[in-house]
Protein backbone atom coordinates (compact mmCIF):
# COMPACT_ATOMS: atom_id res chain seq x y z
CA UNK A 1 0.00 0.00 0.00
CA UNK A 2 1.15 3.48 -0.87
CA UNK A 3 0.95 5.47 1.86
CA UNK A 4 1.24 9.14 2.31
CA UNK A 5 4.31 11.36 3.16
CA UNK A 6 2.43 13.73 5.82
CA UNK A 7 -0.55 13.76 7.94
CA UNK A 8 -3.02 15.76 9.22
CA UNK A 9 -2.76 15.83 13.14
CA UNK A 10 -3.70 18.08 16.04
CA UNK A 11 -0.71 19.40 18.36
CA UNK A 12 -0.42 21.28 21.10
CA UNK A 13 0.94 24.49 20.77
CA UNK A 14 1.81 25.31 24.02
CA UNK A 15 0.76 24.19 27.57
CA UNK A 16 -3.15 25.63 28.43
CA UNK A 17 -6.71 26.11 27.46
CA UNK A 18 -8.68 23.91 24.97
CA UNK A 19 -7.64 26.49 22.31
CA UNK A 20 -4.16 25.65 22.58
CA UNK A 21 -4.89 22.69 20.03
CA UNK A 22 -4.22 23.53 16.95
CA UNK A 23 -4.09 21.68 13.09
CA UNK A 24 -0.65 20.77 11.96
CA UNK A 25 1.10 18.49 9.33
CA UNK A 26 3.36 15.83 10.84
CA UNK A 27 5.33 13.25 9.40
CA UNK A 28 3.31 9.91 8.95
CA UNK A 29 4.94 7.49 11.52
CA UNK A 30 6.94 4.34 10.84
CA UNK A 31 6.11 1.51 12.10
CA UNK A 32 9.12 -0.33 14.14
CA UNK A 33 9.68 -3.69 15.38
CA UNK A 34 6.51 -5.40 16.83
CA UNK A 35 4.26 -2.04 15.99
CA UNK A 36 1.30 -1.46 13.47
CA UNK A 37 1.05 1.63 11.45
CA UNK A 38 -3.11 2.33 11.50
CA UNK A 39 -5.24 4.69 9.25
CA UNK A 40 -7.14 6.32 12.20
CA UNK A 41 -10.68 6.57 11.76
CA UNK A 42 -11.51 7.74 14.83
CA UNK A 43 -10.12 8.65 18.36
CA UNK A 44 -11.04 8.89 21.68
CA UNK A 45 -11.04 11.86 24.01
CA UNK A 46 -10.06 11.48 27.73
CA UNK A 47 -8.76 12.83 30.39
CA UNK A 48 -5.54 12.35 30.37
CA UNK A 49 -5.46 14.32 26.95
CA UNK A 50 -6.61 17.31 28.77
CA UNK A 51 -3.78 16.66 31.72
CA UNK A 52 -1.30 16.38 28.36
CA UNK A 53 -2.89 19.61 27.00
CA UNK A 54 -2.86 21.43 29.98
CA UNK A 55 1.38 20.61 30.89
CA UNK A 56 0.13 18.14 34.00
CA UNK A 57 0.99 14.49 31.97
CA UNK A 58 3.99 14.37 29.72
CA UNK A 59 4.04 11.03 27.61
CA UNK A 60 6.03 9.19 28.36
CA UNK A 61 9.68 8.43 26.54
CA UNK A 62 9.71 7.77 23.10
CA UNK A 63 5.80 8.10 22.61
CA UNK A 64 4.24 10.79 20.67
CA UNK A 65 4.02 14.31 21.78
CA UNK A 66 0.68 14.06 20.10
CA UNK A 67 -2.30 13.32 22.21
CA UNK A 68 -4.62 10.65 21.91
CA UNK A 69 -4.82 7.23 23.95
CA UNK A 70 -7.05 5.57 21.64
CA UNK A 71 -8.52 5.09 18.27
CA UNK A 72 -10.23 2.33 15.76
CA UNK A 73 -8.94 2.44 12.21
CA UNK A 74 -7.39 -0.10 9.86
CA UNK A 75 -4.23 -1.45 9.79
CA UNK A 76 -1.74 -0.35 7.04
CA UNK A 77 1.13 -1.25 7.56
CA UNK A 78 3.75 -3.48 10.02
CA UNK A 79 7.17 -3.25 11.09
CA UNK A 80 9.55 -6.74 11.73
CA UNK A 81 8.01 -9.47 13.56
CA UNK A 82 4.46 -8.44 13.67
CA UNK A 83 2.27 -11.57 13.06
CA UNK A 84 -1.13 -11.35 15.21
CA UNK A 85 -2.45 -7.99 12.52
CA UNK A 86 -2.06 -7.58 8.50
CA UNK A 87 -3.19 -5.12 6.08
CA UNK A 88 -6.42 -4.34 5.84
CA UNK A 89 -7.60 -5.60 9.71
CA UNK A 90 -9.71 -3.20 11.10
CA UNK A 91 -8.68 -2.56 14.68
CA UNK A 92 -9.69 -0.40 17.95
CA UNK A 93 -6.24 -0.15 19.72
CA UNK A 94 -4.49 1.57 22.79
CA UNK A 95 -1.61 4.02 22.47
CA UNK A 96 1.13 5.82 23.94
CA UNK A 97 -0.29 8.53 22.15
CA UNK A 98 -0.63 10.15 19.06
CA UNK A 99 -4.29 9.37 18.23
CA UNK A 100 -5.14 12.97 17.04
CA UNK A 101 -3.83 12.18 13.91
CA UNK A 102 -4.42 10.56 10.36
CA UNK A 103 -2.34 7.60 11.17
CA UNK A 104 -0.23 6.34 14.56
CA UNK A 105 1.63 3.49 15.61
CA UNK A 106 1.13 0.95 18.31
CA UNK A 107 2.17 -2.07 19.77
CA UNK A 108 0.89 -4.52 17.77
CA UNK A 109 -0.21 -6.61 20.93
CA UNK A 110 -2.24 -3.54 22.27
CA UNK A 111 -4.58 -3.66 19.39
CA UNK A 112 -7.92 -5.76 19.60
CA UNK A 113 -10.36 -6.65 16.65
CA UNK A 114 -13.60 -4.16 15.94
CA UNK A 115 -16.08 -6.10 17.41
CA UNK A 116 -19.04 -7.57 15.92
CA UNK A 117 -21.32 -5.43 14.16
CA UNK A 118 -20.18 -2.41 16.13
CA UNK A 119 -19.53 1.09 14.57
CA UNK A 120 -16.05 2.29 13.95
CA UNK A 121 -16.61 5.70 16.52
CA UNK A 122 -17.86 3.12 18.88
CA UNK A 123 -15.05 1.29 18.84
CA UNK A 124 -12.60 4.01 19.43
CA UNK A 125 -14.37 4.75 22.79
CA UNK A 126 -13.75 1.08 23.93
CA UNK A 127 -9.52 0.43 24.70
CA UNK A 128 -8.72 3.34 27.16
CA UNK A 129 -11.46 2.37 29.35
CA UNK A 130 -11.79 -1.34 29.46
CA UNK A 131 -8.19 -1.19 29.86
CA UNK A 132 -8.62 0.87 32.83
CA UNK A 133 -11.68 -0.73 34.26
CA UNK A 134 -10.78 -4.61 33.70
CA UNK A 135 -7.20 -3.95 35.80
CA UNK A 136 -8.22 -1.79 38.26
CA UNK A 137 -11.74 -3.36 38.93
CA UNK A 138 -11.28 -6.83 38.50
CA UNK A 139 -7.52 -7.53 38.73
CA UNK A 140 -5.91 -5.45 41.05
CA UNK A 141 -9.41 -4.67 42.45
CA UNK A 142 -10.40 -8.20 42.78
CA UNK A 143 -13.89 -8.15 41.78
CA UNK A 144 -16.30 -10.99 42.60
CA UNK A 145 -19.73 -12.16 41.96
CA UNK A 146 -21.97 -11.20 44.75
CA UNK A 147 -20.03 -8.68 46.08
CA UNK A 148 -21.14 -4.88 46.35
CA UNK A 149 -19.37 -2.39 44.37
CA UNK A 150 -19.32 1.83 44.05
CA UNK A 151 -18.09 3.32 41.17
CA UNK A 152 -18.20 7.46 41.25
CA UNK A 153 -18.90 9.80 38.46
CA UNK A 154 -21.17 6.68 37.01
CA UNK A 155 -21.87 8.14 33.93
CA UNK A 156 -18.20 8.95 32.43
CA UNK A 157 -17.09 6.76 29.50
CA UNK A 158 -14.88 4.64 32.80
CA UNK A 159 -18.49 4.67 34.86
CA UNK A 160 -20.88 3.75 32.29
CA UNK A 161 -17.83 0.50 31.32
CA UNK A 162 -17.94 -0.17 35.06
CA UNK A 163 -21.15 -0.91 36.13
CA UNK A 164 -21.70 -2.98 32.92
CA UNK A 165 -19.01 -5.05 33.29
CA UNK A 166 -19.73 -5.49 37.35
CA UNK A 167 -23.15 -6.13 36.45
CA UNK A 168 -22.22 -8.81 34.27
CA UNK A 169 -19.76 -10.98 36.31
CA UNK A 170 -22.72 -10.64 39.04
CA UNK A 171 -21.74 -7.87 41.56
CA UNK A 172 -24.39 -5.89 42.99
CA UNK A 173 -23.68 -2.10 41.62
CA UNK A 174 -23.87 1.20 43.35
CA UNK A 175 -22.87 4.67 41.51
CA UNK A 176 -22.76 8.25 42.56
CA UNK A 177 -24.07 11.09 39.38
CA UNK A 178 -24.10 15.29 39.92
CA UNK A 179 -27.54 15.17 38.39
CA UNK A 180 -31.27 13.37 38.58
CA UNK A 181 -30.99 12.63 35.26
CA UNK A 182 -27.51 11.01 34.83
CA UNK A 183 -28.80 9.01 37.87
CA UNK A 184 -31.19 7.71 35.81
CA UNK A 185 -28.46 6.46 32.64
CA UNK A 186 -26.82 4.83 36.08
CA UNK A 187 -30.18 2.83 36.91
CA UNK A 188 -31.36 2.39 33.34
CA UNK A 189 -27.47 0.53 33.27
CA UNK A 190 -28.30 -1.78 36.24
CA UNK A 191 -26.78 0.51 39.18
CA UNK A 192 -27.76 1.91 42.16
CA UNK A 193 -26.85 5.30 42.13
CA UNK A 194 -27.69 8.47 43.95
CA UNK A 195 -27.16 12.03 43.03
CA UNK A 196 -23.83 13.05 45.72
CA UNK A 197 -25.14 16.53 45.39
CA UNK A 198 -28.36 15.88 47.60
CA UNK A 199 -27.26 12.50 48.90
CA UNK A 200 -25.17 11.13 51.34
CA UNK A 201 -23.73 8.16 49.29
CA UNK A 202 -21.60 7.68 52.62
CA UNK A 203 -24.55 6.17 54.34
CA UNK A 204 -26.39 4.62 51.08
CA UNK A 205 -23.09 2.11 51.18
CA UNK A 206 -22.81 1.29 55.13
CA UNK A 207 -26.56 0.86 55.05
CA UNK A 208 -26.47 -1.30 52.20
CA UNK A 209 -23.67 -3.37 54.46
CA UNK A 210 -20.60 -1.15 52.75
CA UNK A 211 -18.86 -1.97 49.55
CA UNK A 212 -16.56 -4.23 48.90
CA UNK A 213 -15.03 -2.30 46.11
CA UNK A 214 -14.70 1.18 45.10
CA UNK A 215 -13.51 2.81 42.10
CA UNK A 216 -12.77 6.67 42.92
CA UNK A 217 -11.42 9.07 40.59
CA UNK A 218 -12.33 11.92 42.77
CA UNK A 219 -9.55 11.88 45.78
CA UNK A 220 -9.24 15.02 47.74
CA UNK A 221 -12.24 14.79 50.32
CA UNK A 222 -13.49 11.38 49.12
CA UNK A 223 -10.53 9.68 50.14
CA UNK A 224 -11.61 9.35 53.97
CA UNK A 225 -15.48 9.02 52.88
CA UNK A 226 -14.68 6.05 50.25
CA UNK A 227 -12.84 4.41 53.32
CA UNK A 228 -15.76 4.84 56.00
CA UNK A 229 -17.89 3.86 53.27
CA UNK A 230 -16.22 0.59 52.76
CA UNK A 231 -16.84 -2.55 54.09
CA UNK A 232 -14.44 -4.51 56.23
CA UNK A 233 -12.09 -5.89 54.41
CA UNK A 234 -13.05 -3.79 51.74
CA UNK A 235 -10.71 -2.49 48.75
CA UNK A 236 -10.49 1.30 47.27
CA UNK A 237 -8.91 1.54 43.75
CA UNK A 238 -7.75 5.01 43.12
CA UNK A 239 -7.02 5.53 39.41
CA UNK A 240 -7.67 9.89 39.64
CA UNK A 241 -7.64 12.71 41.73
CA UNK A 242 -9.95 15.63 40.16
CA UNK A 243 -10.03 17.64 43.20
CA UNK A 244 -6.46 16.97 44.36
CA UNK A 245 -4.18 14.38 45.76
CA UNK A 246 -3.93 14.52 48.83
CA UNK A 247 -5.69 13.71 52.43
CA UNK A 248 -5.16 13.28 56.17
CA UNK A 249 -6.01 9.96 56.93
CA UNK A 250 -6.11 7.85 59.92
CA UNK A 251 -4.24 4.59 59.21
CA UNK A 252 -5.78 2.95 62.58
CA UNK A 253 -9.36 2.49 60.61
CA UNK A 254 -7.39 0.77 57.52
CA UNK A 255 -5.90 -1.65 60.47
CA UNK A 256 -8.39 -2.32 62.35
CA UNK A 257 -11.15 -2.93 59.19
CA UNK A 258 -8.06 -4.79 56.88
CA UNK A 259 -8.63 -2.53 54.51
CA UNK A 260 -6.70 -2.40 51.25
CA UNK A 261 -6.15 1.02 49.45
CA UNK A 262 -4.46 0.64 46.04
CA UNK A 263 -4.33 2.18 42.55
CA UNK A 264 -2.64 2.63 39.08
CA UNK A 265 -2.24 4.25 36.41
CA UNK A 266 -2.20 2.57 32.34
CA UNK A 267 -0.22 5.21 29.87
CA UNK A 268 3.00 4.45 32.18
CA UNK A 269 3.24 0.57 32.23
CA UNK A 270 4.91 -1.39 30.47
CA UNK A 271 4.09 -3.10 27.05
CA UNK A 272 4.28 -6.64 28.38
CA UNK A 273 1.81 -5.06 31.49
CA UNK A 274 -0.63 -3.62 28.71
CA UNK A 275 -0.59 -6.84 26.58
CA UNK A 276 -1.22 -8.99 28.93
CA UNK A 277 -4.48 -6.63 29.98
CA UNK A 278 -5.69 -6.95 25.91
CA UNK A 279 -5.14 -10.54 26.02
CA UNK A 280 -7.47 -10.79 28.92
CA UNK A 281 -9.82 -8.38 27.25
CA UNK A 282 -9.58 -10.63 24.35
CA UNK A 283 -10.74 -13.69 26.62
CA UNK A 284 -13.24 -12.36 29.00
CA UNK A 285 -14.72 -8.77 27.45
CA UNK A 286 -14.75 -8.90 23.81
CA UNK A 287 -17.37 -12.07 23.56
CA UNK A 288 -19.60 -9.84 25.54
CA UNK A 289 -19.02 -6.60 23.34
CA UNK A 290 -19.77 -9.39 20.27
CA UNK A 291 -22.52 -10.57 21.71
CA UNK A 292 -24.12 -6.90 22.29
CA UNK A 293 -24.31 -7.84 26.49
CA UNK A 294 -22.12 -4.88 26.93
CA UNK A 295 -21.23 -1.86 25.16
CA UNK A 296 -19.65 1.78 24.96
CA UNK A 297 -22.17 4.25 25.97
CA UNK A 298 -21.57 7.26 23.12
CA UNK A 299 -21.98 11.35 24.39
CA UNK A 300 -20.70 12.86 21.21
CA UNK A 301 -18.56 13.03 18.21
CA UNK A 302 -16.29 15.93 16.84
CA UNK A 303 -14.38 16.36 13.51
CA UNK A 304 -10.58 15.77 13.96
CA UNK A 305 -10.29 19.86 13.55
CA UNK A 306 -12.72 20.50 16.01
CA UNK A 307 -10.57 18.79 19.32
CA UNK A 308 -10.68 21.69 21.28
CA UNK A 309 -14.40 22.04 21.32
CA UNK A 310 -14.71 18.08 22.44
CA UNK A 311 -12.14 19.03 24.84
CA UNK A 312 -14.79 22.18 26.20
CA UNK A 313 -17.56 19.37 26.25
CA UNK A 314 -15.43 17.07 28.58
CA UNK A 315 -14.17 19.19 30.63
CA UNK A 316 -17.54 21.00 31.37
CA UNK A 317 -18.43 17.93 32.81
CA UNK A 318 -22.07 17.54 31.08
CA UNK A 319 -21.26 14.68 28.79
CA UNK A 320 -22.89 11.17 29.36
CA UNK A 321 -20.31 8.03 28.49
CA UNK A 322 -17.69 8.55 25.77
CA UNK A 323 -16.49 11.59 23.26
CA UNK A 324 -14.67 10.68 20.35
CA UNK A 325 -13.16 12.40 17.31
CA UNK A 326 -13.91 11.63 13.56
CA UNK A 327 -10.56 11.73 11.72
CA UNK A 328 -11.69 10.34 8.15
Amino acid sequence: MTLPDTMRAIEISSPGGPDVLTETTRPVPVPGPGQILIAVDHAGVNRPDALQRAGAYDPPKGASDLPGLECSGTVVATGPGVSRWHEGDKVCALLPGGGYAEYVVTPADHALRVPEGMEMAQAAALPETYFTVWTNVFERGGLKGGERFLVHGGTSGIGTTAIQLARTFGARVFATAGSDGKVTVCADLGAEAVNYRDTDWVKTMTDAGGADLILDMVGGDYINRNLRALADDGRLVQIAFLTGPKAEVNFAQVMVRRLTVTGSTLRPQSDLAKARIAQSLRDRVWPLLDAGTIGPVMDQVFDLADAAKAHMRMEAGDHIGKIVLRVR
